[in-house]
């Protein structure tokens, strides 16, 4: 008898059912599964295989007494072999029943095996039934990839993924956008992060850009008139990566014409609620809240808050003014702040725990150390880290009333330069988070979006000694700061939003920039001359002076939307075929070395290396 087939003479049809739709309404029907051989038991002579496709699982049965050829063939399967079966459908005996499996109150009878393809022992497990086994490392899961991508869990987050493009191509298509693709192929246009270049074999000595965003193509297709606009479009930036990055990305890119922030913040969020009912079965109360920048700063330390629990941050420079203690005097003479964080139920924590915590605080969030404030459940005094006669317990007292801290608490303070601090202090405020299990739940929610507005519209690089564009060189300015630009351009705030959900950043964009000399204007603040400009956006200002719509728009990143959905850690679990942090793709040895000609080709001659 042939391995590859209990009987080659009956060649097997198409399968009849996928191996996650048979139910009890099912039993006594003949089908044919296809599928992987997920696990093998042998008990006293019947052979058990789940059978397994992305579907689901099915258990198949053999038996002597249903086949013997297909019972003796059945011996030779291992795991992951490809196998097609032919079979009845049965009802599972009441003590094999696994209500845990859509299919686990039937199982397939089999009179015929056909062997497919065999595998050899897999250098990890991918099994369904491992899914909660400790992975193999991850280089090692991305050097093969395609047995990685078998395991359920990733298979299930591809599926959500598909179903989230589905979503958003049907509510922009009721919204009226229409989908139109912009080049992959374009002008590099450096501002922020690197571009990936492309050397043009045709034009020796000039270069390609992979896109960056569509952003400048967008705004042509608004002076273009097309209205609405929107593209599901992959994107490329030479950064350094990091869990939530990746050199190239996916973004659900948008433009209007004639918007304000209104409308795209009611769009957007008529979006967000689609997508979380149609993939999470979750209703979304809108609208969502909005914080300026500047208050998003202050209350949480950052400019992407997690809204999932408190914990907010409390100015107490007023508290400690003259307090006497020099570490604050000093910090406060020089236009810093005092801040404190309430972590309640923690007042009982010992002296060790305390030392971790400010080791913590020195070396990860680089604050200049910790002060402590214990107030234990069974003590009458609170317990400060610093001594009273250093700084008075009046002031202490001061300080645990200004934050609401009672009974049982720990109150942590950290001082510091403006915003410094108030980032440091937004770290702490997300390691306390976690210390107490309030961003355990990474899969069913709470779901907390909010806008975040009025952004600088420029930030100061102390090492280049120019302001950069904080979100892109084409964000419209807030018209009460327009007088303001060149007189006092750091305290000019920008007509742009980001959208947060639960401590990320999903999404950003603005209102633009569609007047030709207020764009000239911007480019001046950015150390970029006329010339220049013209240089490197001749094409846009060109097109400003042709009748140019007031228009603005976002990009939603698509991956990091399908990570929170998914409850993943990291965008390379929802990526199919993602970089490593080395900007590396170990399947196929990306990137890697080409020959002599090709490079001759593209006029390219590489320099040597270490000397050489």
């Amino acid at each position: 008898m042939s391995l590859l087939s209990a009987d080659k003479s009956v060649p097997h049809e198409g399968r009849t059912h996928t191996c996650g739709a048979l139910r009890t309404n099912d039993v006594g029907r003949p089908v044919t599964l296809k599928g992987w051989v997920d696990t093998r038991r042998d008990l006293g002579g019947v052979i058990f295989i789940d059978l397994r496709d992305r579907y689901g699982l099915t258990q198949v049965v053999f038996s002597p007494q249903d086949d013997a050829k297909a019972h003796q063939a059945a011996d030779y399967l291992r795991s992951e072999w490809v196998v097609s079966v032919m079979g009845i459908v049965r009802n599972r005996s009441d003590d094999t029943v696994n209500p845990n499996l859509p299919t686990g109150h039937i199982e397939v009878r089999v009179h015929d095996l056909e062997i497919l393809s065999t595998s050899e022992a897999l250098p990890f497990v991918v099994t369904a039934h491992g899914q909660k086994r400790r992975h193999a490392g991850e280089d090692l899961r991305l050097k093969f990839r395609y047995l990685d991508l078998r395991r359920t869990e990733l298979q299930e987050r591809f599926v959500a993924r598909h179903r989230l493009y589905q979503c958003v191509h049907r509510y922009f298509d009721k919204e009226g956008f229409l989908e139109i693709e912009t080049p992959t192929l374009m002008k590099s246009t450096p501002e922020g992060a690197r571009d990936y270049l492309v050397p043009s074999r045709v034009h020796p000595g000039r270069f390609y850009a992979l896109p960056q965003s569509p952003q400048t193509y967008k705004q042509l297709l608004m002076v273009a008139g097309f209205d609405r606009y929107v593209q599901i479009v992959k994107c490329f930036r030479d950064e350094d990566l990091r869990a939530d990055r990746q050199p190239e990305f996916t973004q659900i890119d948008v433009e209007m014409s004639f918007a304000t922030e209104e409308t795209v913040y009611e769009l957007v969020e008529g979006l967000m609620q689609t997508i979380w009912k149609n993939i999470k079965g979750v209703n979304l109360d809108v609208p969502f809240p909005r914080l300026t920048y500047d208050h998003a700063l202050e209350r949480y330390g950052s400019d992407k808050p997690d809204l999932r629990f408190n914990l907010e941050i409390n100015d107490l420079s007023g508290v400690f003014e003259n307090s006497g203690f020099r570490v604050f005097d000093t910090t406060l003479a020089h236009g810093g702040a005092v801040l404190g964080l309430v972590a309640p139920g923690m007042g009982d924590h010992g002296r060790g725990y305390m030392d971790r915590l400010d080791k913590y605080v020195r070396r990860t969030i680089g604050a200049g150390g910790l002060i402590h404030v214990r107030i234990p459940s069974n003590e009458s005094d609170p317990i400060s880290s610093v001594k009273h006669h250093v700084l008075p317990r009046s002031f202490v007292n001061r300080a645990i009333t200004a934050c609401g801290a009672h009974v049982g608490d720990l109150l942590l303070i950290l001082s510091g330069s403006v915003p410094t601090v108030f980032e440091q202090m937004g770290q702490l405020r997300l390691h306390m988070a976690d210390e107490l299990g309030l961003r355990a739940d990474k899969v069913n929610g709470p779901w907390r979006f909010a806008w975040v507005t009025e952004f600088p519209l420029l930030e100061w690089n102390g090492k280049e000694e120019r302001f950069f564009a904080m979100h892109h060189p084409f964000t419209s300015p807030k018209a009460d700061d327009l007088g303001t630009m060149e007189s006092n351009p750091g305290r000019v705030r920008a007509r742009a939003y980001d959208l947060v959900l639960n401590g990320h950043e999903i999404g950003g964009g603005s209102i633009r920039i569609h007047d030709r000399d207020l764009q000239q204007r911007m480019f001046r603040l950015l150390g970029i001359d006329e010339d220049e400009a013209q240089e490197r956006f001749g094409f846009l200002l060109d097109a400003f002076r042709f009748g140019a719509p007031p228009h603005g728009g976002i990009a939603l990143g698509l991956d990091r939307i399908v990570m929170l959905l998914t409850g993943a850690t990291s965008l390379r679990d929802v990526i199919a075929f993602p970089k490593t942090q080395s900007a590396q793709e170990p399947m196929s040895d990306t990137p890697a070395a080409v020959g002599k000609q090709q490079l001759s080709d593209l006029h390219i001659r590489l320099a040597p290396r270490n000397g050489g």
